[in-house]
């Protein structure tokens, strides 16, 4: 007998009553508000090309490592799952993929992914029962139904889901077709870039050699000179500009920064260019990159995001087999403090420099990262990200931040996603957590009621807005 699916109108909210309605009412507030998206990695061709997916484990399961990455550790081939691998999509038939996931959805009860598929299931497609073994051929013949309709193609599901503002992630290899071509095609959606450069600047990165060649074809400088190479950044940071992009990101491993001399900063790019480099010498390209860039930000506007913090392709054989963004990818701890003082010394109190600080540790919230952003201008925090885009860890973040930092240090939510279809789901999560966050707050007479409801609309909408110069 199937069971029901259900969404809880109060889900997320205090079980005490008085505390709940006050959640609710904020809630309420800002429950319609439009989505602005402004970190994420969705395919830009999605949108480019308006094309229907094909069906249910090509768009939801396949390429959400959320997801497989549960699956994997309870012994799931992903071979199995149909996530690609180095030699391509594997054989596996799409529907029995499905029905895999579906006799295993159990795994995911208590997680955020949980929170997260249930509002597809029942809000985009409109099921009421839940899904498992019994049900699974339902859940794929219904949405592969619904994905072949014009209403489920992707700028349709864009205006649906009420998205004002979406960013994608490339780096200075891509070519940005798809962008060009969004805004060629006449479509009003808001669909833009953001400038990655790890590839160009991780010596350590698979793709560095050829990304570095792509890098100069596209750019017409000399990137193997220092000065051509930085010149190279400034001219596709201007196409990337001109493709919409307000913003840069910066994966590396650590948030370490250095403040190198012209003469010392040459010199160690021609070792990392030469070949004749050491992990030490890698490690101090990126930091005195993440000054560069910075520098960089501060003649152009455009808004820098600094995520470090995680081992990434930490199952070596699986990286071998399937490459990156596999599941594989670990939290580490962090330094911030020292980390970035050579950046900040040169540029802590720049009014025309703005950095969002993320962190996979979130040991340093109220040690390192609130204190950093409570003092310097230039620094603001980003939200409870990756493994921590949980309610709890929303929660935590709050908690940890607000007594040093306050609400107006922050930047909003972002989904941070691969998964297009989660991401109103991610977006009402972050709004009722904040609001019942708020409604603590209100409960307890350290917020005016009327102060919430501004705060509710900030943390929604007003700080995005201006963090990322929207």
């Amino acid at each position: 007998m199937s069971k029901p699916l259900m969404l809880d109108p109060d889900r997320l909210f205090p079980a005490e009553e008085r505390t709940r309605s006050i959640a609710r009412a904020l809630y309420g507030e800002v429950a319609d508000l439009p989505i602005i998206s402004p970190h994420g990695h969705t395919d830009a061709r999605w949108f480019a090309t308006d094309a229907n997916w094909s069906n249910a484990t090509e768009l939801l399961l396949a390429p959400d490592h959320y997801i497989y990455r549960m699956l994997y550790s309870q012994g799931i081939a992903l071979d199995d799952l149909r996530v690609p691998s180095k030699a391509g999509v594997p054989a596996t038939d799409p529907r029995a993929a499905w029905r895999i996931f579906a006799d295993n959805y159990f795994l995911f009860r208590g997680t955020p992914s949980r929170l997260w598929l249930d509002h597809v299931f029942a809000d985009v497609f409109g099921f009421d029962v839940a899904l498992d073994g019994s049900t699974a051929d339902l859940y794929y013949d219904r949405i592969n139904e619904a994905l072949a309709t014009d209403a489920y193609r992707p700028r349709a599901l864009f205006d649906r889901f009420r998205l004002e503002f979406l960013a994608t992630t490339e780096g200075p290899q891509d070519d940005l077709s798809h962008h060009h071509a969004i805004q060629d095609s006449g479509w009003q959606g808001r669909v833009v870039t953001t400038y990655r450069p790890d590839a160009v600047i991780d010596v350590e990165h698979e793709q560095f050699i050829g990304a570095m060649q792509v890098f100069a074809d596209l750019t017409g400088e000399d990137v193997y000179s220092w000065n051509g190479y930085l010149a190279a950044h400034r001219k596709r940071r201007a196409d990337f500009r001109a493709a919409g992009a307000t913003a840069t990101d910066h994966g590396h491993p650590t948030a370490r920064t250095a403040n190198l001399t012209p003469g010392e900063a040459e010199a160690l790019f021609r070792r990392v260019t030469g070949g004749d480099w050491t992990p030490a010498d890698a490690e101090l390209f990126r930091a005195q990159m993440l000054t560069e860039m910075a520098a960089m930000s501060v003649e152009d506007g455009m808004v820098m995001q600094i995520h470090p913090g995680s081992f990434r392709n930490h199952n070596q054989g699986l990286f071998g087999s399937h490459g990156r963004d596999k599941g594989a990818d670990i939290p580490m701890r962090t330094d911030y403090v020292a980390a970035l003082k050579p950046l900040l010394d040169r540029f802590g109190t720049s009014r025309d420099l703005s950095i969002i600080l993320f962190t996979l540790d979130e040991t340093t919230y109220a040690r390192e990262l609130a204190p950093l952003a409570g003092h310097y201008p230039c620094l603001k925090l980003g939200p409870a990200w990756w493994f921590h885009d949980s309610p709890e860890g929303m929660r935590r973040f709050r908690e940890n931040t607000t007594e040093t930092a306050g609400f107006y240090n922050t930047v909003g939510f972002n989904d941070d996603t691969r998964a297009f279809l989660s991401i109103p789901a991610r977006h009402d999560v972050a709004r009722r957590v904040d609001a019942a966050f708020l409604a603590r707050l209100v409960a307890e007479g350290r917020l005016l009621d009327w102060e919430a409801v501004e705060l509710i609309d900030e943390l929604t909408s007003g700080l995005v807005r201006r963090a990322y110069r929207l």
